[in-house]
């Protein structure tokens, strides 16, 4: 920056935009470590079908997924496989009658791994497994009642 010794005063009102570079680049580096963080867990592509009703996953529901590899997450969090077992009986017990599991596996995962999931869960209070699966992008069911459009209007009727 220079300073003018003539006798004019020329004030310029500019405004100095190297600390709002910075911050900017601050935020983008920020911004660039936490989404994938967030995006991080459990990630799966169910099997699909077409005459499917939604599920829509509450809070009481207990969620067991299985990646492609053969990981176990409960309820989106990452657990070691060799806890399943005490986990779902720790949770299971304190039940008294909804001892319903939901399980969410790849579609690409060996059966066997899915049973034997099933088989654990089986053993440590579940009553009853669904199987979570996607509807066929660009399809409806063919169940009306079981489309989303038909559930969220009053009646039932799209």
């Amino acid at each position: 920056m220079s300073m003018a010794v003539s006798g004019k005063s020329d004030v310029k009102a500019e405004p100095n935009v190297t600390p709002m570079i910075d911050v900017m680049l601050v935020l983008l580096i920020i911004f660039m470590l936490v989404i994938p963080a967030i995006n991080a867990g459990f990630n799966a592509v169910p099997p699909q079908g077409q005459n499917l009703k939604p599920h829509p996953e509450e809070d009481a529901d207990q969620v067991l997924g299985i990646d492609a590899s053969g990981q176990y997450y409960l309820n989106k969090k990452q657990i070691k496989n060799e806890d399943l077992g005490a986990l779902l009986k720790a949770i299971y017990e304190a039940r008294t009658e909804d001892k319903i599991m939901f399980l969410k596996a790849h579609n690409q995962l060996k059966y066997e791994k899915v049973i034997d999931a099933i088989d654990i869960a089986a053993k440590n209070g579940v009553r009853v497994t669904g199987m979570i699966t996607d509807q066929i992008p660009g399809s409806r069911s063919l169940v009306e009642s079981d489309n989303l459009s038909a559930m969220k209007t009053p009646g039932g009727t799209p």
